[in-house]
């Protein structure tokens, strides 16, 4: 990527020291799957989103430290 001169950083407000491409070149984000540290926070949060016990099920996920909800279809 061709240099970004120091005027045009200090115009959009950006360090003059790191790589500005992302602030040029906006992506989406991506929504990624939630996970819980424990299954007790995972099932509460599953009964205030209105899931109920038979319509999800618990994944082991990040070298079985975390929790994931997958819903059954």
């Amino acid at each position: 990527m061709k240099k970004i001169h120091t005027s045009i950083k200090r115009r959009f407000g950006l360090s003059t020291h790191n790589n500005p491409y992302s602030f040029f070149h906006p992506e989406e984000k991506t929504n990624r799957p939630k996970t819980f540290k424990t299954e007790e926070s995972a099932h509460a949060w599953a009964a205030k989103t209105g899931l109920k016990s038979g319509e999800y099920s618990l994944k082991k996920v990040k070298k079985n430290k975390k929790f994931q909800i997958i819903k059954k279809t």
